[in-house]
């Protein structure tokens, strides 16, 4: 398993700016979670709602679990009107149970990341869903990720490691954003300076999200630059 990263302490999320303007992007991540989305749904580690603002018509109800408190004050005030989602400054609360919990894009800032998914497992109904998006492989492991607090990246193998022992009846494994990871290798080979230009390398990429889409199905989910991960409970 790829070795952990320096942690942080506090998570600023000074990045989240960028990537919630990533329509194209948000959207196909919706197309492939959507059919999921279903009766009471957790999501843990929500930023700015972003994702919340895409799927919120699906659910019955959503309970928002956000441990860092600026995030947290933000969504409060955001949703307050809603009385559809609730906001907790707290990790996941286990002894509640919800038909699907998310982590999109959150996993990768947890350190003990096996013990997370088992707690979040056990919060799961009969049938539910844990529904997990992660940036994808190793070798794309760059500054940008470091700077994030992403402790790692993930393959498929890292799953099947981290869930050894768990007994569920499905799972499933997409690799999608062939051309972010095209994007992502050619910036790590010739070392470029991710900071420069970031907003304007965030919305080419987004542009280019429907060449992903056929790519991705072109090339049957073998790579990308995310992973999407879905056990049945």
């Amino acid at each position: 398993k790829m070795k952990k990263q320096r942690k942080i302490i506090n998570y600023e999320g000074w990045e989240l700016k960028f990537f919630d303007h990533a329509k194209n992007f948000r959207t196909y991540q919706l197309q492939l979670i959507k059919k999921y989305l279903k009766g009471n749904v957790a999501e843990v580690g929500p930023g700015n709602g972003t994702n919340l603002n895409y799927y919120i018509k699906y659910p019955k109800k959503v309970d928002l679990f956000e441990p860092t408190k600026k995030l947290y004050l933000r969504l409060k005030a955001n949703f307050k009107k809603d009385n559809k989602i609730s906001v907790y400054n707290k990790k996941l609360i286990t002894k509640k149970k919800y038909n699907v919990i998310l982590y999109l894009d959150v996993l990768e800032h947890i350190e003990d990341d096996k013990q997370e998914i088992i707690k979040a497992y056990k919060s799961i109904k009969n049938n539910g869903y844990l529904v997990i998006n992660v940036p994808a492989f190793s070798h794309l492991y760059s500054q940008f990720d470091k700077d994030v607090g992403h402790y790692r990246r993930y393959e498929k193998k890292d799953f099947k490691l981290i869930l050894k022992g768990i007994k569920f009846k499905k799972i499933s494994f997409t690799y999608y954003d062939s051309i972010g990871y095209l994007l992502s290798l050619l910036s790590s080979i010739f070392s470029l300076n991710y900071k420069k230009n970031f907003k304007k390398k965030i919305i080419l990429w987004d542009k280019l999200i429907p060449i992903s889409k056929v790519f991705d199905f072109l090339t049957c989910n073998n790579f990308g630059k995310s992973l999407l991960i879905v056990i049945k409970k």
